[in-house]
């Protein structure tokens, strides 16, 4: 078994209110655009899509099964969302993209995102390893499934939220994903 680096440079624009952050990307071969969330398979543009623009397709191309990316980028800084990983460097232990096949071998610096980020007061997980992961770097409890906990980062007060994962193997109907997704951004401000 082999490490893997991060195959994608973070994402964030200076404007960011909301850091959303993933354990790490699936392998190539399920990718449909080079960027984050790029499973053709993964909800996370739907619910966005839903949240935003009442259309679950509202970032797909017509008639292909991939993800505008500069759609994407240009809502995102529009927005203020910001977009990375928990983990650095990994190693798939079962080949797959589940996070209980992953060992993370080397974090992100998530401090040195938050500190390039000063608007950002929210930073959300969208699964059960990256928000592990966050806890234990910022010693903070790990909050229930759409639920939020706050912690401090250097006299800044951060809501740290832990969403439902928009994976298509995580049993929760599109409908309640987004509806989840929803009070997260309406909490920082973007809804």
């Amino acid at each position: 078994m082999e490490s893997e680096n991060h195959p994608l440079k973070p994402f964030l624009p200076e404007n960011a209110r909301l850091l959303m952050l993933g354990s790490f990307p699936p392998s190539r071969k399920r990718w449909s655009m080079e960027f984050y969330y790029p499973n053709w398979m993964n909800d996370m543009w739907r619910v966005m899509g839903l949240c935003f623009f009442g259309d679950s397709r509202h970032f797909c191309v017509s008639s292909e099964k991939r993800y505008d990316k500069e759609m994407l980028e240009s809502f995102l800084c529009e927005t203020g969302i910001a977009l990375s990983d928990t983990a650095c460097q990994v190693t798939r232990l079962k080949g797959t993209a589940s996070d209980a096949d992953l060992r993370i071998d080397k974090p992100m610096d998530i401090a040195g995102f938050l500190r390039r980020l000063p608007k950002c007061e929210v930073v959300a997980t969208t699964g059960g390893k990256a928000a592990e992961e966050l806890a234990a770097m910022f010693h903070v409890e790990v909050p229930v499934v759409g639920g939020c906990v706050k912690f401090d980062f250097e006299g800044r007060s951060i809501r740290f939220w832990r969403m439902p994962s928009t994976s298509r193997a995580y049993p929760l109907p599109l409908q309640k994903k987004t509806e989840s997704y929803s009070l997260l951004f309406q909490d920082a401000g973007l809804l």
